[in-house]
């Protein structure tokens, strides 16, 4: 895990893990090697014996965001490392304080567009998913938008409940009690569909931007040179288990949408995700070093 404990990466390992000794037969141990945007627990993945027993629960930012704001990386998530399956999705809700005045995305992108200073958002730190996804909301809304870095959610979410900051965007997970009880306006959902947690929060697509539906993802992978043979055996164990009812209900309550994709299908969107994502980050001036 190249995140802390209990992010919501974390917890979701730890859902898989719990599912996988009893399926298995064997013990499933989670590991947090948290540190420089996730990159330390990506090298050490990729470093780990291609033999199997060493996977890498990796997510958007240190495998597609990452890369693409930062190019001193000692890794190339497309070389060093081997898609096994996408797990599930941690959908981004743009937010805004009570005493912002926002209640709609209409109020939001008509202030984004007054003359004068951009709407400073929250998002993460620099070169976040966070962060990127009030960049490409941005360009594809043709809106003025101020990113206000924060180290940590919870410091962005007390200062946007104390109307410190106007809005924010951020993992539904992370912010779903805060939204449940009133202390924050959901605006807007920003990926491809509504969430059941929150059914009545529009996408920003519906809401007017079109070709806008970013979303924070989940997945495992191996090193690349796990063999072929061997790769296809973990997948085979792996898909009936994250396609578990059972799990994908706890996935749900926690806020995520259970997402399941095999290697193939997940190999094919991360290249997407990279071209969308290095693009973005070259047009903007986006750097992290």
């Amino acid at each position: 895990m190249p995140v802390p404990a209990g992010s919501v990466p974390d917890i979701l390992a730890r859902l898989i893990a719990e599912a996988a000794a009893p399926a298995w037969g064997v013990t499933v141990l989670v590991e947090n090697r948290p540190g420089a945007g996730g990159a330390i627990g990506v090298e050490a993945a990729m470093r780990a014996a291609p033999d199997g027993h060493t996977l890498l629960l990796g997510s958007s930012g240190p495998i597609a965001i990452l890369p693409a704001v930062n190019r001193r990386l000692a890794y190339d998530p497309q070389r060093d490392l081997v898609p096994v399956a996408r797990v599930a999705d941690f959908p981004l809700i743009l937010l805004a304080s009570n005493g912002s005045g926002l209640r709609d995305v209409g109020a939001f992108l008509d202030r984004a567009r007054r003359p004068g200073e951009p709407l400073d958002y929250a998002g993460g730190d620099i070169g976040s998913t966070q962060h990127l996804a009030g960049a490409l909301l941005a360009q594809r809304a043709g809106i003025r938008l101020n990113h206000v870095p924060y180290r940590g959610g919870g410091l962005a979410q007390s200062d946007l409940i104390a109307g410190r900051i106007p809005a924010m965007i951020d993992s539904l997970s992370a912010v779903l009690r805060t939204v449940q009880d009133g202390r924050a306006v959901p605006l807007a959902m920003c990926g491809p569909r509504r969430n059941g947690q929150v059914p009545q929060v529009p996408t920003l697509s519906e809401a007017g931007v079109p070709d806008y539906a970013p979303t924070g993802w989940m997945g495992l992978f191996a090193p690349a040179a796990t063999p072929p043979d061997l790769l296809a055996a973990i997948e085979a164990a792996l898909l009936p288990l994250v396609r578990a009812p059972a799990l994908a209900a706890r996935v749900a309550s926690a806020g995520s949408d259970p997402m399941v994709q095999d290697g193939a299908a997940f190999a094919r969107f991360i290249a997407s995700e990279l071209a969308t994502w290095r693009g973005l980050a070259a047009q903007a001036g986006i750097t992290v070093d």
